[in-house]
């Protein structure tokens, strides 16, 4: 008898769960990374009982939500005939591949899940978007058009690049998989995220400062953003694992806190401590960190002028 694969297993057991009204649809399913906790699998895995489930139209993704039980609304089941396949579009293919990576992570992407959300074959994806490499490019560029630059330019430098600067977090904060996805010592050149180093080089370019000090002042700000940008998808995904949010979270550690602080004397935490605790909002970080960046870039550009 031919063993059945773990995968297998895990799609098995979750749609027990869904026939025996344990999840309802609407309901939220458990995450890739839960299921890699309870089944004691790999994240490859998990992905695929997952893909499995939503083949079979037991599930769907929701963007911002995750993975939850029902079909996707409107899903075609059936393979469109290949006389039909033209009808799709680029565009689609980049919606979809977003929403997928927007409500499981770009883990959990492929063209074949692409493919089988949107009821087409994995091969008539590759004239649209080419490969998966490819496709990420244009969901980056598609995401980060999402929040395009002012057509005016901000009166002064600093005002142009802390614009650019928000807009981009606006762009990690609505979908929490792209600052993985964009790479700071390879940039992609693409349409839409190549001016936001031009408002950069724009913004310096009256102060007598030199082109690579120009470019490493770009490279430093948005550095700063994707860091902090790349600490929001774990965040959200441990308050979905959870149910804490990070305020929630902290508040539970406060007495292990108390005691570590104690026990090796740290003088500095005891200081915060006192001042009313810890504030471990990404939204108020990045606010701080973003204003000490400029502020360090302003005091750089004094010493040229």
């Amino acid at each position: 008898m031919t063993e059945t694969a773990p995968y297998q297993q895990i799609a098995a057991e979750i749609s027990r769960r869904i026939k025996a009204g344990k999840l309802k649809p609407g309901d939220r399913v458990p995450s890739t990374r839960a299921l890699v906790r309870e089944f004691d699998v790999a994240m490859a895995t998990a992905t695929k009982a997952l893909t499995s489930l939503q083949q079979e139209g037991l599930v769907h993704a929701r963007a911002g939500v995750g993975t939850v039980v029902g079909p996707q609304p409107g899903q075609v089941r059936a393979l469109r005939p290949a006389v039909e396949a033209p009808t799709l579009s680029k565009e689609e293919v980049v919606r979809t591949a977003i929403a997928i990576a927007d409500a499981e992570g770009l883990a959990a992407l492929s063209m074949r899940r692409i493919a089988s959300d949107l009821g087409v074959s994995t091969m008539a994806l590759y004239r649209y978007v080419g490969g998966k490499e490819a496709l990420v490019l244009q969901m980056v560029d598609t995401c980060i058009g999402e929040f395009p630059l002012p057509a005016g330019r901000p009166a002064g430098w600093r005002e142009s690049i802390e614009t650019a600067a928000r807009l981009q977090w606006s762009a990690y904060r609505r979908h929490l998989w792209l600052a993985g996805a964009i790479n700071m010592s390879r940039p992609q050149l693409l349409p839409n995220l190549l001016p936001h180093t031009d408002v950069v080089l724009r913004a310096l370019a009256g102060f007598g400062i030199d082109g690579s000090t120009s470019l490493f002042a770009a490279i430093t700000v948005f550095g700063y953003v994707r860091g902090v940008a790349l600490s929001l998808e774990p965040e959200a995904q441990a308050e979905q694992d959870t149910g804490l949010t990070a305020d929630e979270w902290a508040d539970q550690q406060a007495e292990r806190m108390a005691a570590l602080i104690e026990a090796e004397d740290l003088s500095g935490f005891r200081a915060l401590e006192l001042q009313g605790g810890f504030d471990f909002d990404l939204d108020a970080v990045f606010d701080f960190g973003l204003a000490l960046v400029l502020d360090g870039l302003a005091a750089r550009l004094r010493k040229t002028t």
